[in-house]
This record gives structure tokens, sequence and C-alpha cells, in this order.
């Protein structure tokens, strides 16, 4: 038999429709609210990662910042080292054509949040170092989507590490605008820095090396409200598309590593260290 279910009146049906619209258009209201002190106050950015294959060191960078024409030859020569930075977009790197073509150190991007790994972090890792480049790791920074420590354990264990060889540059923390929302990821000046003080105080206990820091001047400076709690330890990698890399993130006052622009000879993102091929290998050996 079927069930008499009870009949409600249409103007009863009708007052509770607008009851419960007015209840949703209420909670979208109210998270639409920062929180006091929060860096540009902007709704809580999902925290599902719906496309960590594009996010890569400085895929944020030029719709935040713009990049400026490098004519060729025009980028930084004297006392720098050429080098690139690949993620998962580039596939199968040719590392034999890079090196012919100049570069002598690669970054890889290995991890986003704790579920995302490169699938072809092995080929590009492996394949730098064999074909003679001194090659690192980095972790694509997601501070909404779990703590800074458990982050860095992540990276660590899937690609992060070091071992003082010669040919193993320091992790690296990419942290950057927000690919999936607010660009400080919802967090305030003092939050932002206690995660990045979270994740760099993990990889360092970890591995034994503090992780040179990527980012931007105007990310950095705005998210974590000028903090100069870092440039101390923490080397810096800093992306800048223009022909000059103009001012540097608060704290700092020198550059380890420009990313100097995301296209050119090498594949990826064509980036310069500051000083020679010995300078490189100084760092990778942490003397």
């Amino acid at each position: 038999m079927r069930a008499r279910g009870i009949r409600v009146p249409r103007r009863g049906v009708l007052a509770s429709r607008a009851l419960v619209a007015a209840a949703g258009a209420g909670l979208l209201a109210g998270a639409a609210v920062a929180l006091p002190g929060t860096a540009h106050a902007a709704p809580a950015a999902a925290t599902h990662l719906s496309h960590p294959e594009r996010d890569w060191a400085g895929s944020t960078v030029a719709a935040h910042e713009g990049r400026a024409a490098v004519p060729p030859g025009s980028a930084p020569q004297a006392a720098t080292t050429k080098g690139l930075d690949v993620s998962s977009r580039q596939g199968s790197v040719n590392w034999t054509a890079a090196r012919k073509a100049g570069a002598r150190f690669a970054y890889v991007k290995a991890t986003e949040s704790t579920t995302y790994h490169n699938a072809h972090f092995t080929q590009q890792y492996n394949g730098s170092y064999k074909a003679g480049l001194i090659r690192g790791a980095y972790h694509f920074a997601t501070p909404n989507t779990s703590t800074g420590r458990a982050q860095a354990d992540y990276f660590v264990k899937h690609g992060g590490g070091w071992s003082k060889d010669g040919r193993t540059l320091p992790p690296i923390l990419d942290i950057e605008y927000n690919p999936y929302g607010a660009e400080c990821y919802g967090k305030s000046h003092a939050a932002m820095v206690a995660w990045v003080k979270s994740f760099t105080g993990e990889v360092h206990a970890r591995t034994g090396r503090w992780p040179t820091i990527y980012t931007t001047a105007d990310w950095w400076n705005t998210c974590t409200g000028k903090s100069p709690a870092f440039a101390a330890k923490d080397p810096l990698f800093v992306a800048r598309y223009s022909a000059r890399i103009g001012a540097l993130p608060a704290g700092w006052r020198t550059w380890t590593v420009w990313q100097y622009a995301d296209s050119g000879a090498l594949p990826g993102d064509q980036d310069r260290f500051n000083g020679g091929p010995a300078r490189i290998k100084a760092l990778a050996n942490n003397t």
C-alpha cells in the first residue's frame, strides 16, 4: 500500500521556499565577510585541488603582475648561471639538449598540498642529474588546505629531500598567488607567517637544510605584511618577468635565483643563479 503523505497548503510551500532562499542568501553574504586583519579580504578559497597539474612556479605571476618583454640577450648575464624550472606540463624533458643550451641547474615540481605528486617527477629529477645538472625539488604551497608541517612532511617524503652530494639543491617552498581563490588564501598576515614558519621549520628538521623560498615581492609584502622573518636563513628565489629584477620582498637584501621569464630557449621557466657554477655547488653542499 502507498503511504499517504501529509498535504501541505500551497501557501505554506511557497513560504517555506522563501525562508530557505532567504537563509541561503544570508549564508552567502556571511561567507563573503572576511575576518578582521585578513589581507585582501575575500571569500575563503576552495580547498579542493581541481587542477594541480596547472600549478607551477610562476603559474599565477603573469596574471597578477604582468610580464615585460625580455629581448634576446637582455637577460642577466654577468656573474650569473643559466637554469630552468619544470613541472608536469613539460612532460618528459630532453635534459641533454637543455644542458647543451647552457642550463647548469634545474628545479622540479614534486608536490602540492598533501595529495598531489608530479607524475613526471622521476624522469625530470633523475634525468637532470644524469645530464650533469645540479637539481632540486619544489613544493607548490596551498596554505588553506592543510598545515605547513603536514605539507612539508608530504614534500620531503615525495622528492623534497636533500643530500650533501654536491648535486642536490636545498628544497624550495613555492608560495605565490592562490590559483583557486583569494590571493592570500584567506589568511591574516600573522597566520601566513606562522604557516610559512611551520613549513620551513619542518623541512629543516627533516633534511637539515633551510628551504629556499620562491615568491614575488608583491605577493610576499601583501600576504605576509612585509615580514622580514625568513631572510636570515632562507635563500630567495624571486619571480619577476622583466629585464630588471626590481625591489626584492621585504627582509631580503639579495637574491639567489631569479625567474625572469616564463618561457624561452629552455624548457619551462627561465632562471638565473646569482653567481657562477662554483657558487651553485656551494649552495648544494651548504658551504
